[in-house]
């Protein structure tokens, strides 16, 4: 009796696990379709998706975690549209074809949600007016690179956007030394024969120093050679852009980095 019972109960939560792992039917997605946007992709998502990867996204023992991890956040939304649409072969994520491109562009808004990104997606701004912001008035271009273009001094900004608000961004750039790392503070030596070179330590240990100037160009010092190494409490990055910049010319800046990340490394006309 008590076999009987036990295989009943896996029978029933196979079942259950195949109703949930499986693409809904068609009357559910219609009624999905009716409800708002975002209750829509949760719907979508903790009937179809959390039997795998849990409530939160965080994982389950039948699919990994897609909130937290990194080259998950990474993604286009391109990118996983195409996996939920097409699934993934030879793994246990299968294909969620029946799901129309706004049903799964609802589920992506509301794992980005998950992932803690969904602010970044709300900011208002013309992609490509920020663009020409970038590589222009701003002068961002001449430090970090965006889409495959720019400077490499600081970091890449590509995917910068992905893991952070539209308010954080704002604030990185027009307040760029409120909690600086002490890595990326500003450095100044002065060479024995009075030569000045300002730049980002990269590497340093008692004997040497490797210092990357403005321009790129890295220099391997020797610290006996100085004649004075000083290290400022600020970034090298400008710190006027609130005053340089318009309130509309900022958004636009920080819509453009949104973009970019979530998209191919180019803006679209609107920012999903």
């Amino acid at each position: 009796m008590a076999r009987k019972l036990l295989r009943f109960s896996m029978l029933m939560l196979l079942a259950y696990a195949g109703q949930v792992c499986a693409p809904p039917p068609l009357q559910a997605q219609q009624s999905g379709k009716a409800a708002g946007g975002a209750v829509e992709g949760k719907q979508i998502f903790i009937t179809t998706c959390a039997a795998c990867h849990g409530l939160d996204g965080g994982g389950g023992e039948h699919g990994p975690d897609i909130s937290h991890r990194r080259e998950v956040q990474r993604l286009s939304d391109k990118a996983l549209l195409q996996i939920v649409q097409g699934g993934v072969p030879g793994t246990g994520m299968p294909a969620f074809g029946s799901l129309g491109a706004d049903q799964v562009k609802a589920v992506i808004r509301y794992l980005r949600s998950l992932q803690g990104q969904a602010s970044a997606a709300e900011v208002s701004g013309d992609p490509r007016h920020g663009q020409a912001i970038f590589f222009g008035k701003a002068g961002c271009s001449q430090c970090h690179m965006a889409g495959g273009e720019g400077g490499f001094i600081a970091s890449d900004l590509s995917s910068y956007a992905r893991t952070s608000s539209a308010d954080d961004i704002r604030n990185a750039i027009t307040d760029p030394n409120r909690n600086l790392n002490p890595r990326k503070r500003t450095v100044v030596v002065t060479t024995a024969d009075g030569q000045t070179l300002t730049g980002i330590a990269r590497n340093e240990d008692n004997f040497t120093l490797q210092l990357q100037t403005t321009d790129g160009t890295l220099h391997l010092l020797a610290k006996t050679e100085l004649r004075s190494i000083e290290y400022q409490p600020r970034s090298l990055m400008p710190d006027d852009y609130a005053s340089r910049l318009s309130r509309q010319e900022l958004d636009d800046l920080v819509s453009y980095l949104v973009s970019i990340a979530r998209g191919n490394g180019k803006p679209q006309a609107e920012p999903e």
